[in-house]
């Protein structure tokens, strides 16, 4: 009996060791939201452009026109990174401004941090976030920038849901600038990431191509309040790139 009872005690911890939880592999934090049905590009290896080949083609001025940036505005950017749209973010919106950069890698918050205080930006903070929350203060922000990054965010449902009480009003939009290929290229199709926005409460304003960019601008706004995780409908990147194909 003893021999019986061990042997299937066995089998049970050899079948408890070969079950999986379906999302065992997302942070907890992320669980309640659906899953994306992309992948994901890999952190940090998309090398763009120098600052100076950027300003080259006037690409920060660009997004910032097309954006509306003025004088006394608050933004957050987040992906900051080294700082190319923070430093040029802060100067337009001035010293009644304010700039809120934000990065999940410490080490580039690190050097970004020293940049500003080389560069004796009074108005630039810095926070580190979350791969699923960027961690922004609610109604603080008349824009957040989201630039050649999105394509990096493994939750877009847990990561917009969070994001969206943050703009001041409903006169607040996310700008984002993406390259319209593969998710995993270090690019998102438009199709898809409007989808991904929608799925959250987010409306699209304003879609904009530009060879200054090298890719395309995308502002969105609030649309409706936001849905409850369990509520969210997740978008088929397959359905999205054939619905754009038609």
């Amino acid at each position: 009996m003893r021999r019986a009872a061990a042997f299937a005690a066995a089998l049970l911890l050899l079948a408890g060791c070969g079950r999986q939880d379906g999302d065992s592999d997302r942070l907890e934090s992320s669980r309640a939201f659906p899953r994306a049905d992309r992948p994901v590009s890999a952190l940090g290896s998309n090398q763009f452009a120098s600052e100076v080949e950027r300003d080259s083609v006037n690409e920060a001025q660009t997004v910032m026109d097309l954006a509306e940036i003025g004088k006394g505005m608050t933004v957050a950017d987040i992906g900051a990174g080294g700082g190319y749209y923070t430093t040029r973010l802060a100067e337009r919106v001035g010293e009644d401004g304010r700039v809120l950069a934000q990065d999940i890698d410490s080490k580039a918050l690190r050097q970004l941090g020293l940049r500003v205080e080389r560069e004796r930006l009074d108005n630039v903070s810095i926070k580190k976030g979350d791969a699923d929350d960027p961690r922004l203060p609610q109604s603080s922000f008349d824009r957040i920038f989201l630039v050649h990054m999105y394509h990096e965010v493994s939750e877009p449902y847990a990561f917009l849901w969070r994001m969206h009480p943050a703009l001041r009003s409903r006169a607040g939009k996310v700008i984002v600038v993406e390259v319209d290929r593969p998710t995993d290229s270090h690019g998102i199709p438009p199709a898809l990431l409007f989808c991904e926005f929608a799925a959250v409460g987010f409306r699209l304003s304003e879609f904009v191509r530009k060879p200054e960019l090298q890719g395309y601008y995308a502002q969105f706004e609030v649309g409706q309040e936001r849905p409850e995780p369990s509520e969210i409908e997740p978008c088929r990147a397959a359905d999205e790139m054939a619905a754009a194909n038609d």
